[in-house]
């Protein structure tokens, strides 16, 4: 984590939150390569993180019952907005859904495949980790949990969707939207301001 052009004070101050943030969100490190990880998607294509080097890699912790997640699809309709948007700039959008099986939002292909069609989902794939064996490596807490990896495979951004904890569809757009932010600033060249957040939604269902 870049933290020149901060005042002393203020560089020790987000050093120290990063570290807690690490300890609270698990092994997956700011600034440090992306865990690795092979999954075979709801279609029966297996994919690993590093088919994907040379890209911009966001991933998306989602549990299709959690309030959190239909704020963001149902009621708005813009997660799958960022998707397409995304997609739109060569960068490859993958969910992950860590629910145990039987466990709220274990959704099989057929379930998942309605859903996406019916919220217009433009992610580049739907993964099931139904033993948790990825969402443990990243530390993934809540449904959303956020994860950007740039196109050498260092993670850049660990967090929160945004700035408003809420189910409220309409704090939507009054809030800061911390991955819009970061993928702004890989494709500007700029370091990312806010690199680290404590994400909040639903609990992964482990």
């Amino acid at each position: 984590m870049k933290l020149t052009g901060l005042p002393s004070f203020l560089r020790a101050g987000v050093a120290a939150f990063g570290l807690f943030a690490t300890a609270i969100l698990g092994a997956a490190t700011v600034g440090q390569p992306a865990p690795a990880f092979t999954l075979t998607d709801i279609k029966g294509n297996t994919h690993s993180l590093s088919d994907f080097r040379g890209k911009t890699v966001v991933l998306e912790w989602v549990n299709q019952e959690c309030p959190f997640v239909v704020k963001f699809y149902e009621r708005s309709g813009k997660m799958p907005a960022l998707q397409k948007a995304a997609a739109e700039e060569g960068v490859v959008w993958l969910l992950i859904n860590s629910a145990a099986p039987g466990k709220q939002g274990d959704f099989d292909a057929e379930k998942v495949k309605e859903w996406k069609a019916k919220n217009n989902v433009a992610a580049a794939a739907y993964f099931r980790d139904q033993d948790g064996t990825v969402g443990r490596a990243y530390g993934a807490r809540t449904t959303p949990h956020m994860f950007v990896i740039n196109a050498e495979g260092i993670l850049v951004y660990n967090g929160a969707i945004d700035s408003k904890r809420s189910t409220n569809a309409k704090d939507i757009e009054s809030a800061e939207n911390y991955v819009v932010a970061a993928l702004a600033a890989l494709r500007e060249g700029r370091e990312i301001a806010t690199p680290v957040t404590q994400p909040y939604g639903c609990s992964v269902k482990y």
